[in-house]
C-alpha cells in the first residue's frame, strides 16, 4: 500500500513495488509486496513488466570486464536453450538423450586433456566449476582416506596444499569437508604456486595438491609440470606419494586449443583429476561445469549412488540432486558447433585482444603490468610507486564505472596485501573495437585523475565490492 508524503500526496512504500499507470489494469491492485506474497493474482502481463523493469537496472554484461563468465550466445543457443529448459539433469530415465550427450562431453574433454583411455574413465556436469572443485577435493579425501585405514593409521587429519591466491570454491572446500587448508603464499618472485618450498607443506596427512590453470587474481598458468617434478623429488625422499587435481576453471578451455605443447593435464602421471567450468571458456550461459578423472579407479566407488528415481536406477555423482539439463545440450551444441578449429580460433581471438590491452595499458605510463594475457585472456596491473600521490585504483575503477565499464581494483593475497592490482577479463564478443573504445575512455579518466589539483579523499579502510 502507499503512505501520505509530507505534502499530503502519495509516498510508494519502499516494501512494495509501484505500478505505473501504464501497466495498471482494472481491478488490480497499483503496488505489489515485496518482501511476502501478494493477497491475489496479478496478469502475467503486469507480473512480467515487473521483473523486467528490475532486471533492466543490472550492469551491461558486455562492458563487465571482471566476470570470467559467458554472457553471449548466438541465436541458435537461445532457442535450444528455451525448448531445454524443461529438462532435469537427474531424471535420466525420462531424458536418456540428454544423459547420453552429458556422457560424450566428458569424454570429449577426457579426449581433450590426453586421458590415457577416455572411453573408459569416468567423469559428470556439475552446476559450475565449484562443484566440479569439490567432488575432485572429495575424491582425494577418500583415497587417502582409504589408504590411511588399509595401513592402520589414523584419518582425521587431512591437509590439502594450494596458492594463497585460490579461488574462494577451495576454502569453502576445506571448511565444509574438514580438510586443513595449506596456503603456499605467492610472491614477487613466486607469482604462482610453482613447486618451490613444497616440502615445507607436505606430510603423511597430505591429499593431494591442487594447481590452477588460470589464477583468478591474475589470470596466470601455474605450471602444472614443475609442481609435479617438486612432489616427485618429495616422494623419493619421503615414499609419499601426492597426486594433483588441475582446477582447470578457466585454462582447461584455453590450454588445449592455443598452448597444445604446454603439458598440464593427464599427460603428467601425477595429475588424478581436473576440472573446468563450461560457462567461462566453454563458452556456455551460466550453469555448467565439468569434472573429469585420469581412470575409474582414481574416484572411490562410494562417492557415486544409485539412486531409485522416477522410475529407474541411476547413478548419481553430483552434490546437487534435480539440476537444468539445457546447460548440458548447449555443451554439446558448442563442441558440434565450433569444433576443435573453431574453439582455437576464438580463443586466440580473445588473446589477442588481452594482449593488445595489455600492451596499451601498459604504454600509458601510470601502470606496471602483473602479467600479459598470455596464459588466457586475462591480465592484470598495479599503479607505479611514482604516481599514487594523487590517485589510486580504487578511484580509477569508480571513474570507469562512470561509463559503464566494470573493472574491479582489489589487494592481492596474504603476503601481497600491500599490493593492490585491476584486472581485465576478455571474454567472447570483447573485439578490438570496443577494447578501443575502452581505452578511450580509460585514457580520458586517467587524464581527469592527473589534472586533479590534490588528491582524492578516501574512506579509511576502503571496502571493495569486488569479490574471487
Amino acid at each position: 500500500m502507499s503512505r501520505p508524503a509530507s505534502n499530503g500526496s502519495t509516498a510508494p512504500d519502499p516494501g512494495s513495488s509501484e505500478l505505473n499507470p501504464l501497466f495498471a489494469r482494472p481491478g488490480e491492485a497499483y503496488d505489489l509486496p515485496k518482501f511476502r506474497f501478494p493477497s491475489g493474482e496479478a496478469l502475467p502481463e503486469t507480473a512480467y513488466q515487473v521483473v523486467h523493469d528490475e532486471a533492466m537496472l543490472d550492469g551491461n554484461a558486455r562492458l563487465n570486464l571482471a566476470t570470467f563468465v559467458s554472457t553471449w550466445m548466438d541465436e541458435h543457443a537461445d532457442r535450444l536453450y528455451l525448448e531445454a529448459a524443461d529438462k532435469n539433469m537427474i531424471d535420466k530415465d525420462e531424458y536418456p538423450r540428454t544423459a547420453e550427450i552429458e556422457t560424450r562431453c566428458w569424454t570429449m574433454l577426457a579426449d581433450l586433456w590426453h586421458a590415457p583411455d577416455p572411453r573408459h574413465t569416468i567423469g559428470t556436469s556439475t552446476i559450475g566449476s565449484s562443484e566440479a572443485c569439490m567432488l575432485g577435493g572429495l575424491a582425494l579425501k577418500r583415497r587417502w582416506q582409504k589408504a590411511r585405514r588399509a595401513a592402520g593409521r589414523p584419518t582425521d587429519r587431512p591437509n590439502l596444499i594450494m596458492s594463497s591466491a585460490v579461488q574462494v570454491c577451495w576454502e569453502k572446500f576445506c571448511n565444509y569437508f574438514d580438510v586443513e587448508p595449506r596456503y603456499v603464499p605467492i610472491s614477487e618472485d613466486h607469482k604462482v604456486l610453482d613447486g618451490h618450498g613444497l616440502e615445507d607443506y607436505v606430510d603423511e596427512n597430505t591429499i593431494g595438491v591442487v594447481a590452477i590453470m588460470g589464477v583468478t587474481y591474475t589470470g596466470m598458468y601455474e605450471p602444472v609440470a614443475k609442481i609435479a617434478q617438486a612432489l616427485d623429488a618429495i616422494e623419493q625422499r619421503t615414499g609419499l606419494n601426492i597426486p594433483i587435481h588441475v582446477d582447470g576453471a578457466s585454462g582447461g578451455m584455453i590450454a588445449p586449443f592455443i598452448q597444445p605443447e604446454l603439458e598440464w593435464d593427464f599427460r603428467v602421471d601425477r595429475v588424478a583429476s581436473i576440472s573446468t567450468s563450461g560457462h567461462k571458456y566453454g563458452l556456455v550461459y551460466p550453469g555448467i561445469g565439468w569434472v573429469v578423472w585420469r581412470e575409474q579407479a582414481a574416484l572411490p566407488e562410494e562417492l557415486i549412488f544409485e539412486v531409485s528415481y522416477l522410475g529407474g536406477q541411476m547413478p548419481t555423482l553430483a552434490l546437487n540432486f534435480s539440476r537444468p539439463g539445457a546447460q548440458v545440450l548447449l555443451q554439446y551444441y558448442m563442441f558440434l558447433r565450433l569444433g576443435f578449429d573453431g574453439y582455437r580460433r576464438v580463443q586466440a581471438n580473445s588473446r589477442d585482444v588481452a594482449r593488445y590491452l595489455a600492451d596499451q595499458i601498459a604504454a600509458m605510463g601510470p601502470f606496471d603490468l602483473w602479467n600479459d594475457g598470455s596464459d588466457i585472456p586475462v591480465f592484470a596491473w598495479r599503479l607505479r610507486a611514482d604516481h599514487a600521490d594523487k590517485w589510486n585504483l580504487y578511484d580509477l575503477s569508480d571513474r570507469l564505472r562512470m561509463k559503464g565499464w566494470l573493472v574491479p581494483a582489489y589487494p592481492m593475497p596474504d603476503d601481497l596485501t600491500d599490493v593492490t592490482v585491476q584486472r581485465i577479463v576478455v571474454r567472447n564478443g570483447l573485439s578490438h573495437d570496443l577494447a578501443d573504445a575502452f581505452l578511450e575512455d580509460m585514457r580520458a579518466e586517467v587524464a581527469y585523475l592527473d589534472r586533479l589539483d590534490g588528491p582524492l579523499p578516501h574512506e579509511s579502510d576502503r571496502p571493495t565490492a569486488f569479490h574471487h
